[in-house]
């Protein structure tokens, strides 16, 4: 059999690739004929004139846009760092042997991960001004993603643990220590490795979801975004720069991830430590 055969199906034959390679050549002639034909749509509705697209080339209008994202990467960065923290402390919780913390952190993973991102949001900026909670909307933003990523984190930290041989925190808490600082200083430094990819690819999730913020006024990329399509009146061109921007740094990052992962497949096993031995140790030998 060969090497190639695929667990759901064999493999292709002659007639089966000839016939796959058929239907993607009519998909791709499709896909092109559906974009000349959106082109010339666009074009006879003046789309595509250079009026439109004249202001997004004047410097003062890119650097609003950028700006923009600075605020963007500003609330995705500063997001990640503290729902990485607290997932962590949420997976380990779901791990600990108190009965308790199990029970209060796997309610917090499920409650957070199964509302709506936009929620948490609006509520964060509705509810918490009523209780004299009042900041700015920046960080209402921060919170709502926060809240959900953290309970992403967490199940992303908890299955990097639990991938690791149990042997490890057995052996760290057979030489005296307990079960926190087996996990601090033995089992999450070696699941990191295993994690950074994840953590990038959930950055980059987080990242696309700041957009959410234009809904409570966070002078975010979206929102600048279509300001400047309204004050222009040219918001379908605006809309395709700020798309193009999202693109360049989900694929920026999407790229860090897989070459994250690459290299950590690459990357061989560190090697034995030399064994050191004291003076009256050399005596014996």
């Amino acid at each position: 059999m060969s090497t190639s055969t695929t667990v759901l199906a064999d493999d292709l034959g002659p007639r089966g690739k000839r016939n796959v390679l058929i239907a993607s050549i009519v998909a791709a002639l499709a896909i092109v004929a559906l974009l000349v034909v959106a082109l010339q749509r666009l074009n006879d509705t003046g789309q595509l004139d250079r009026i439109k697209w004249e202001p997004l080339t004047q410097w003062p209008v890119q650097k609003f846009l950028l700006l923009g994202l600075v605020t963007t990467l500003k609330v995705a960065a500063v997001s990640m760092v503290l729902a990485m923290l607290i997932g962590a402390l949420m997976a380990l919780g779901r791990l600990a042997k108190n009965g308790p913390t199990r029970w209060l952190a796997g309610i917090y993973v499920e409650l957070f991960s199964a509302l709506p991102l936009l929620l948490l949001i609006l509520f964060s900026f509705i509810a918490l001004p009523r209780y004299g909670l009042a900041f700015d909307p920046f960080w209402y933003l921060v919170m709502g993603l926060v809240l959900y990523n953290s309970a992403m984190l967490a199940e992303v930290f908890r299955a990097g643990i639990l991938s690791l041989d149990r042997g490890q925190s057995e052996a760290a808490m057979s030489l005296g220590m307990t079960y926190w600082q087996s996990m601090l200083l033995v089992v999450i430094p070696q699941a990191a490795r295993r994690m950074i990819p994840s953590i990038v690819s959930q950055l980059v999730v987080l990242m696309k979801d700041t957009s959410l913020g234009f809904v409570i006024a966070v002078e975010e990329l979206l929102r600048r975004g279509r300001s400047t399509g309204e004050f222009f009146v040219n918001p379908l061109q605006t809309l395709v720069v700020v798309a193009l921007m999202y693109l360049i740094v989900s694929v920026s990052l999407s790229r860090f991830a897989i070459y994250l992962g690459n290299r950590q497949r690459r990357k061989p096993r560190a090697a034995s430590p030399p064994i050191v031995m004291t003076p009256a140790q050399e005596g014996l030998v």
